[in-house]
């Protein structure tokens, strides 16, 4: 923790040497979906591991390519993780039911009515819809809802299921000393309930599509730079709202998690905003963001910010100053180190303890496929520093890891089975292939749980939380 600011009291999740793994729900094996059996499977093989947080990605609907990063609601949960085998019986729990819409009604109607209209346009984004439904007219509202009562009441039971096996899943989770680590997507996606709903929050031509689009400047890995396409945020509204936005949709993940992951926080403390219609991110530039003022905000409502900062990538020293003015814990991921630089800060001999370590993240190859991509002279670097042998990947980085000084490491369970690229999950800027890993029936055995738990207990990691 940065010396020059004030000190603050880590959350729970990071006030113990623990250990966790990455994996996200989609990506569980057996039939059906991943909010039941199979994921409670999971919690008992991490918890005999001596694991004791599991990190997923962004659980909010998604679009037609399965981004997590690209959801339609923050407040929503995807409800194709439902595993339907256990869905209860809503005439069983009437009261519950009713009391679940009542106590989310500020976001659940808008977004269900979003949902149905969606369907009856055939998937068209809502800026294509008839201008008395894009406009949010009273009586085109009104019209709507009692037009597709029927499948709002669907909608709104879908998501009391999803609320009720995540709200089970994480007592089960608790119940077996294992954290549940979520992930906030800084960017909603142009077709979403939020641009739709609350379009004074986005920075919006008059028809309702994006007037300006995230992304970020060229930098060595990409000449012209990223273009996300994501709606920027009108800051200035934002402040004049006192963050309410900002303040919900964290809330509501808080709801869900012990700890939660703002993805690309340099967003807040500057973002790259590029014209819509622009060719590549080339033709962006930096605007600041009111981060600290948000932050501080949200640290009043909290009092204590149970956040990690994604800071990965080119980060400028007001993104730094940012994060440590508010004692959040970095990442650092291992895969980044072996450039050679013996200062570079993702070595684990340049780690510190309120850092997050990573074997690799979502967005990286595996261990072993990364390791098998090096050429002969990194090849003997990492052997060299790890003191292993290629026999000994990915295995040798993962006991790296664990070993580090970091508060928290976590490991993608790709990199727990050994596997190679066949195991990658995403590939950042391309649209086609991603996210449809799964886990094999059977890989995360006892044998793998007794292996990890001894290292977990040579590390100082298994007895986290008084277990």
């Amino acid at each position: 923790m940065s010396s020059a600011g004030p000190q603050h009291a880590p959350p729970v999740a990071l006030a113990a040497r623990r250990s966790g793994v990455l994996l996200h729900p989609t990506a569980l094996p057996g039939p059906g979906g991943a909010l039941g059996a199979s994921a409670r499977a999971l919690i008992d093989w991490l918890a005999a591991a001596g694991f004791t947080v599991w990190q997923v990605l962004p659980l909010g609907p998604v679009g037609n390519q399965g981004s997590p990063y690209w959801v339609r609601s923050d407040m929503a949960g995807n409800t194709a993780l439902i595993d339907r085998s256990e869905v209860p019986l809503r005439e069983h729990q009437p009261e519950e039911f009713e009391r679940f819409c009542h106590a989310n009604a500020h976001w659940l109607e808008d977004y269900v009515l979003f949902e149905a209209l969606s369907a009856h346009h055939g998937g068209a984004p809502w800026w294509e819809w008839p201008a008395p439904l894009r406009h949010r007219e009273p009586g085109a509202l009104a019209q709507a809802r009692a037009a597709h009562a029927a499948a709002l009441d669907r909608e709104r039971q879908d998501q009391w299921i999803f609320a009720r096996q995540w709200s089970q899943l994480r007592a089960y989770a608790q119940a077996r000393g294992v954290l549940l680590f979520g992930d906030l997507p800084i960017y909603l996606a142009p077709d979403s309930v939020a641009t739709w709903a609350q379009p004074e929050q986005f920075e919006l031509n008059g028809e309702g599509r994006p007037a300006v689009l995230s992304g970020v400047p060229p930098d060595y890995f990409a000449v012209d730079g990223q273009l996300w396409g994501n709606p920027l945020y009108r800051w200035a509204q934002a402040e004049r709202d006192g963050f309410a936005f900002w303040r919900a949709r964290l809330a509501a993940q808080l709801r869900r998690f012990d700890l939660v992951r703002i993805d690309h926080f340099r967003g807040l403390a500057g973002y790259w905003s590029v014209p819509a219609g622009a060719r590549t991110a080339r033709e962006g530039h930096w605007r600041l963001a009111p981060g600290a003022e948000l932050l501080r905000v949200l640290e009043r409502d909290l009092h204590a910010l149970p956040l990690v900062a994604e800071d990965l990538g080119v980060i400028t020293p007001d993104v730094t100053e940012l994060r440590e003015r508010f004692g959040l814990p970095g990442m650092r991921v291992l895969q980044f180190g072996f450039d050679g630089d013996a200062a570079n800060p993702h070595l684990p001999h340049n780690l510190v303890r309120n850092e997050l370590v990573y074997t690799g993240t979502h967005d990286n190859d595996t261990s072993l496929g990364w390791y098998r991509g090096l050429d002969a002279e990194q090849e003997a670097r990492v052997n060299l520093y790890l003191g292993c042998t290629s026999e000994q990947m990915p295995l040798a980085l993962v006991r790296a890891a664990l070993a580090s000084v970091a508060q928290l490491a976590i490991v993608p369970v790709q990199d727990l089975l050994g596997l190679g690229s066949e195991g990658r999950f995403n590939v950042p800027g391309t649209a086609q292939g991603n996210w449809r890993w799964r886990v094999a029936a059977g890989a995360l055995d006892e044998s793998l749980a007794r292996n990890y738990r001894t290292l977990n207990q040579l590390f100082g990691r298994h007895s986290a939380g008084g277990q």
